[in-house]
């Protein structure tokens, strides 16, 4: 179906995304703030694990690597992530709706 995999981009989302992104107010607009650009915005990125006690540099270094795989996607592939994110939070929104919404 498509000719790139995103696994290796996301696997690090889903093994440090909760702590990187604990305390956000809304950790989708968090996500998509740093894959909005042509660039990830590995400035917003380090902003974010500043705040953090993740494990020192090992997860700086992760973050960075899919910084790296992220620029290295070709526009559309790096279109198909927003949409994901986008999706995702969609879905989150939906979930915390009761029977009564």
């Amino acid at each position: 179906m498509y000719a790139y995999t995103l696994r290796p981009l996301t696997q690090p989302v889903r093994v440090h995304g909760q702590a990187l992104l604990t305390g956000a107010d809304d950790p989708h607009a968090e996500l998509l703030a740093l894959v909005w650009g042509p660039r990830f915005d590995r400035q917003h990125a380090q902003s974010l694990l500043a705040g953090q006690h993740l494990g020192g540099a090992g997860v700086l270094k992760t973050v960075m690597d899919a910084a790296d795989q992220f620029d290295r996607l070709p526009q559309a592939q790096q279109q198909r992530v927003r949409r994901l994110i986008v999706r995702h939070h969609r879905r989150w929104d939906n979930a915390a709706c009761t029977a009564s919404c």
